[in-house]
């Protein structure tokens, strides 16, 4: 089995007074892609890994939540500079708004957009309304699923299913993780990418508890090593 971690990011600001929590500032993002593109690693998209059992011995997956307008402007030209792979996952409800559930604050892509997004990045999704899944019940969870499929077919989006829980958030005790997962099961739902902040092995020992690493803005350069090296960092 092979170590892959999963990175996963929010916000990117041009400005170093806003690199904190879910935003960094676009700099340290390009010390870290380069980083990445210096050491030899290889970047996957989810739908890659689907049909495999074996990976590159150096590999990571970069992942971006809630598709801001800011990750357009600053993260995929840095994607593009050095060549890297990522996943953004879409909160279908708020396409062309803004991330109300953040205070409003950030601008969300719009459905045209996301159609021209390079090549690089594949589209995931991140539920329709960015609730907590431990809060809803099984049929809330299937209008959700359903209210995100209908904007993928009528927009004509190309997403894989590869979806990552607002705020980490999943039923962890029976009976309602069997339902949850029953639910993404029928839904057809690929991969479930929780937080977890640990490294994972390749393949997936359980593809609905697939663990990321939470990149902060305030992250240095070491400390982004050494969270890429051994996931969660006790001495930080």
């Amino acid at each position: 089995m092979t170590r892959l971690p999963i990175l996963m990011y929010h916000n990117v600001s041009n400005d170093d007074k806003d690199s904190k929590g879910l935003t960094i500032f676009c700099d340290a993002l390009e010390n870290q892609f380069r980083y990445l593109n210096q050491m030899g690693f290889c970047t996957y998209h989810f739908s890659e890994l689907e049909n495999v059992t074996s990976i590159h011995s150096k590999s990571v997956i970069i992942t971006f939540d809630d598709i801001t307008e800011n990750q357009l402007l600053h993260a995929v030209p840095l994607l593009q500079k050095y060549n890297l792979k990522a996943t953004f996952f879409i909160p279908f409800g708020y396409i062309g708004d803004a991330d109300i559930w953040n205070n409003g604050k950030e601008k969300i892509m719009s459905i045209d957009q996301l159609k021209e997004l390079d090549s690089l990045v594949e589209l995931g999704l991140h539920s329709f309304e960015h609730r907590k899944y431990a809060t809803l019940t099984e049929s809330e969870l299937n209008v959700d699923f359903f209210k995100c499929f209908e904007v993928i077919e009528k927009n004509g989006l190309k997403v894989y299913n590869a979806l990552a829980y607002p705020y980490g958030n999943y039923p962890k005790k029976e009976p309602n993780k069997l339902m949850f997962n029953t639910v993404l099961e029928q839904n057809n739902i690929k991969a479930g990418l929780r937080i977890g902040n640990r490294i994972n092995k390749f393949p997936f020992k359980n593809p609905y508890e697939i663990m990321r690493i939470d990149i902060k803005g305030e992250d240095s350069l070491l400390k982004f090593k050494l969270k890429l090296r051994f996931g969660k960092l006790k001495l930080f």
